[in-house]
């Protein structure tokens, strides 16, 4: 949030705000100290005949400029020292065993820097990923009821995750867990029955009880599944459950639990949603969790008496005692928890099978997707102190910003390198010493910064108190100038801040014997002007009676002095080569250099950087464009059918050689510029595409030197042959020709036939038949006679 903070009050001042957020003469210092913290670029001058005091407070230039000499400036810088930088561990698994305090995952760890207002402190932390790092798993389980098959797939848990557990590291310790609910109304029945049986019909399952610390942290697999394999389901009412006070237990009671200084895991397995400050109003519970430990023989005792902890109350414990989470859920619950873990950091989520079969190779995914990712975190900051992270990862990723803190995809062995940078703004607690801390995220290593301030100048030490020169002893003489007590004001400390302006004192504090006391703009104290500050700090009233200020010069483009010089009493101090009242008149004529070397073509003046064209023709930075000069249609051609048309030689190369004009594109030709319209010349073109078809454009330079082409966004191209009924026709002809054919075909051959058929009734008739009988003819009927048949 800081970091995001500082961006916006950055982005705000670039955009708003043209004076550097540095500066010194917002300082009004009346003391080296003030001075110093104002800015890293602001110095004081220490000598005492150089200046007064509203001028030793300065930037360093300004005061070299003004005569202070090198030597009498006052300029401390910050520094760094390493305290500690042991080396990270180069160890390999195989290799002798250490004790987890003798390795080092991160260097440098600790490091002392002294800052100056303004000024960063950069160094680099390295992280290494150490080789066979031991690991505490701490296996916590919601027993109610629904869990009851799970509970035999735990049971052997231990020897299993053991064996897998040995691939990463050689020194892994496992303890046990489980919790169900607060043993209050409405949370479960409290009806006597209940209490001792809250399942019914199951004679194995167990009073309800909060949270119990089943087995501490250990490396006896054959233990953890001994000591599991004796638990019993127990029974709730609601279907949330009370998981937050056991991981807020286990969080805080690290001797209980017996964590050591190394890789610390919470598995949370459940197939329910969770209780969270606030529900525990529904039982009469009001007092919030007080985030201690309350294990009285390995159980939680004071689950009737505390709330549930909140969110944000459970991710700093988590935090402080370098514990990653591992939600092993079921996948109903699986999108809750999702939300759950993006509120923690270094937790992950998991899909638990609906009786927990799974539950190893999810814990070590789980595992694996955790310690590949290193994320660092730093302690509260000091008022003032603010920090920032730049990260180089692996294959040269280099990030900045919120994403400056992490590197992800992090193997066993490999080095990762962060850049921080730690700046002050003025002076925390008087320049008290400060402590912050920078850890990765679930690691217990961590970097111990001891930030020191700068808050006076070498020279205060060499203070006079009570000097003479502070009339008569009225202040301490430090770093060339009066620092008075309390109660006395004025450049020597000669007046008490309670004395009554005179009129004599007035008097000199009136410009010319004018009216004006201090020209309006201070006061006047012991007979001297005092200017008053602005509102915006960077702007100031200076002068011996206040009569100048650096804010109220002519401003050209927004910015005062243009930009080009810088504002002293109302009156712009130009850079070199730029001059006019606000420093907008460059003296620079290398602007109007023409391509052929001279001013503005020959052809006009260079005034401010500009050129004035003489010949009206001409136009352009250098008088060298002529928009109606003979040619000018064919030089633009090819670009103005390429940008406008897509087509043309140019079209592959159109985007680099041609975005030297803007292209504007009307309707109709009359809609193009007229010479009669326009303030500037204009030139007609017309010209013909590959296709011969004409296109119309103009070109221009308008009054502020930009180079303008208006076109006709249609072709006008030769009209050619009507292609439909050319075909139309054609099919239509030979349609018409193909059935008059038939036609004649079928005429021909109806005369055909009707001749043929006249010449058969003309033979028929001449035909002279015998009318007796036919001597081909044979009667169907045969008679047969039985020659046996005598008629009988």
């Amino acid at each position: 949030v800081g970091g995001g903070l500082n961006t916006l009050l950055t982005l705000q001042g670039l955009c708003c705000d043209p004076a550097p957020p540095d500066s010194c003469i917002n300082a009004n210092a009346k003391y080296c100290g003030e001075c110093i913290q104002a800015g890293a670029k602001c110095g004081w001058c220490k000598d005492p005949q150089g200046e007064t005091v509203s001028t030793r407070c300065d930037e360093l230039q300004s005061l070299i400029n003004r005569g202070c000499d090198n030597a009498m400036i006052e300029n401390p810088h910050g520094e760094q020292k390493t305290l500690k930088n042991k080396t990270v561990t180069h160890r390999r698994k195989g290799a002798e065993k250490l004790k987890p305090e003798d390795i080092t995952q991160i260097q440098p760890q600790k490091l002392s820097l002294t800052l100056r207002s303004g000024e960063p402190q950069s160094f680099n932390l390295k992280f290494k990923r150490a080789e066979d790092y031991p690991i505490d798993m701490y296996y916590l389980m919601d027993l109610s009821y629904s869990m009851k098959d799970d509970l035999e797939n735990v049971k052997n848990l231990g020897t299993s995750l053991m064996l897998e557990m040995s691939k990463i590291t050689s020194d892994f310790r496992i303890g046990f867990g489980s919790f169900v609910e607060k043993t209050v109304m409405p949370y479960i029945s409290t009806t006597p029955a209940k209490l001792l049986n809250p399942c019914t019909g199951d004679q194995n399952c167990t009073s309800p009880f909060s949270y119990k610390n089943v087995l501490k942290l250990t490396s006896d697999g054959k233990k953890f599944n001994t000591l599991v394999g004796q638990q019993h389901i127990s029974g709730n009412l609601d279907s949330p459950e009370g998981g937050f006070d056991a991981i807020m237990q286990v969080a805080v009671c690290g001797d209980h639990i017996g964590w050591r200084n190394v890789t610390r895991l919470l598995v949370f397995s459940t197939d329910a949603g969770f209780h969270f400050a606030g529900d525990g109003k529904l039982g009469g519970i009001v007092l919030p969790n007080d985030g201690k430990c309350h294990l009285e023989n390995n159980a939680y005792t004071m689950s009737h008496y505390y709330d549930y902890p909140s969110i944000a109350h459970l991710v700093q414990k988590l935090s402080d005692n370098n514990i990653q989470t591992i939600f092993a859920v079921t996948e109903e619950f699986q999108p809750v928890y999702q939300e759950l873990k993006n509120l923690i950091p270094k937790s992950a989520v998991g899909t638990l099978s609906a009786n927990s079969s799974n539950v190893i190779n999810l814990i070590i995914d789980a595992y694996n997707s955790l310690s590949s990712e290193v994320i660092l975190e730093n302690s509260k900051l000091p008022e003032g102190v603010t920090i920032a992270y730049t990260s180089r990862c692996k294959n040269g990723v280099v990030s900045e910003g919120e994403s400056g803190r992490r590197c992800s995809n992090i193997s066993i062995g490999d080095e990762v390198l962060f850049s921080i940078s730690v700046t002050s703004k003025g002076c925390p607690k008087q320049g008290k010493p400060e402590i912050i801390k920078i850890k990765p995220l679930g690691f217990t290593e961590e970097v111990e910064i001891i930030l020191n301030f700068i808050c006076e100048c070498e020279c205060n030490k060499d203070g006079i108190k009570n000097s003479p020169l502070c009339h008569f002893g009225n202040g301490t003489y430090e770093c060339g100038a009066c620092k008075c007590n309390e109660g006395r004001v004025g450049r020597q400390c000669e007046c008490s801040s309670n004395d009554v302006a005179t009129e004599d004192m007035d008097r000199t504090c009136r410009k010319d014997n004018g009216t004006d006391i201090c020209s309006n703009n201070g006061e006047c104290v012991c007979g001297t002007c005092e200017c008053k500050k602005r509102d915006k700090p960077e702007e100031r009233y200076s002068g011996l009676y206040c009569e100048c200020d650096n804010f109220n010069c002519d401003r050209s483009g927004n910015k005062l002095c243009g930009g080009h010089g810088r504002c002293e009493c109302r009156v712009c101090v130009c850079d070199p080569m730029w001059t006019e009242s606000a420093c907008d008149c460059s003296l620079d004529n290398s602007t109007c250099m023409a391509s052929n070397k001279q001013i503005c073509n020959g052809r006009g003046t260079c005034e401010c950087g500009t050129c004035k064209c003489t010949d009206l023709k001409f136009q352009g930075p250098t008088c060298e464009t002529c928009p109606t000069c003979p040619g000018v249609c064919t030089e633009h051609k090819e670009c103005v059918q390429c940008r406008a048309f897509g087509t043309g030689e140019k079209k592959e190369t159109c985007e680099r050689d041609c975005s030297y004009f803007n292209l504007i594109k009307v309707k109709e030709r009359d809609k193009l510029p007229q010479p009669n319209d326009a303030t500037y010349p204009v030139m007609h073109c017309k010209e013909r595409d590959a296709n011969d078809c004409w296109f119309y454009y103009t070109y221009a330079v308008n009054n502020n030197t930009e180079k303008e082409v208006h076109v006709v966004d249609m072709l006008d191209c030769p009209a050619g042959p009507d292609i439909i009924p050319i075909v139309a026709g054609v099919v239509a002809g030979i349609v018409l020709i193909g059935l008059a054919l038939l036609l004649i075909w079928k005429l021909l051959m109806i005369i055909h036939d009707r001749r043929e058929f006249a010449k058969f009734e003309k033979e028929k008739m001449n035909a002279k038949w015998d009318t007796g009988e036919n001597p081909i003819y044979k009667s169907a009927v045969t008679t047969v006679v039985n020659p046996k048949y005598e008629g009988k």
